[in-house]
């Protein structure tokens, strides 16, 4: 048998995991002390993993995430008010196959997008494709994108995700066409996708940033429904003097 002529097919057709493990197979000699199911089954176990690894970059890499965050590295002190279980809950991502919500509100510095950076990451190694946003800065490129006439295919693009994280709401009201954008990005994916906001606001204060009395109750109804509350609370963790967590950074 011709071992270059397999590794250079396994190549040609991206069997990358195949590859590798055909190659240290060989050089270890493992193919000789292995029946021929268990090599097989090896080859095809190092090909899986190896497109999982890949999927996972791609879709990390798509997400454009503010921070490299894990939930491993999540801070649960008491005066965070941060529920453990729920967190964990929420982890499972069963909150994505229902098309629910996450609304994370708390003062400048308690973690807000480091908390929904780790719960999307956590989602992309899930398989689930993730858009990471600042909103004011996503609001301002689909203004452009309707000055350029390709509107419709942002917001198309933006209602293929899964999960979109809409970080840094509220830091100015909305103009009226603010409002509408974010009425045609809700309402595109109510009870259809998942969208989780961060907020130094309390979600009592959104109707005021909306403005206009119709959009407001609209939008918000669509946010609301069907959503998961995390009200972060304590010290800001910049100013903290210990630097031991990740998270500190973020």
């Amino acid at each position: 048998m011709n071992n270059q002529n397999t590794l250079d097919k396994m190549r040609q057709m991206k069997l990358y995991g195949m590859y590798d493990a055909f190659t240290s197979a060989i050089q270890l000699g493992l193919s000789n002390t292995l029946t021929q199911d268990q090599f097989i089954a090896q080859l095809v176990d190092h090909e899986y993993d190896d497109r999982k690894q890949r999927k996972y970059k791609r879709l990390v890499t798509n997400a454009k995430f503010r921070y490299q965050a894990s939930l491993e590295d999540v801070l649960y002190a008491e005066d965070r008010n941060l529920d453990k279980l729920q967190l964990h809950r929420l982890a499972e991502c069963t909150f994505i196959d229902k098309a629910e919500n996450i609304l994370i509100t708390g003062s400048t510095g308690v973690g807000k997008s480091y908390l929904a950076s780790a719960l999307g990451y956590h989602a992309c190694s899930l398989d689930y494709k993730v858009g990471y946003y600042n909103t004011s800065r996503l609001i301002s490129s689909l203004k452009l994108a309707r000055a350029a006439g390709t509107y419709i295919r942002e917001t198309n693009r933006i209602q293929r995700m899964e999960l979109i994280i809409l970080d840094d709401y509220g830091l100015q009201s909305l103009d009226k066409e603010a409002r509408m954008i974010l009425m045609d990005i809700m309402e595109d994916r109510h009870e259809r996708k998942s969208t989780m906001i961060t907020s130094q606001l309390p979600v009592s204060a959104w109707y005021e940033i909306i403005g206009e009395k119709t959009h407001a109750d609209a939008i918000m109804d669509r946010l609301t429904y069907n959503s998961h509350r995390i009200e972060l609370k304590g010290e800001s963790l910049r100013r903290k003097s210990s630097k031991t967590s990740t998270e500190i950074n973020a």
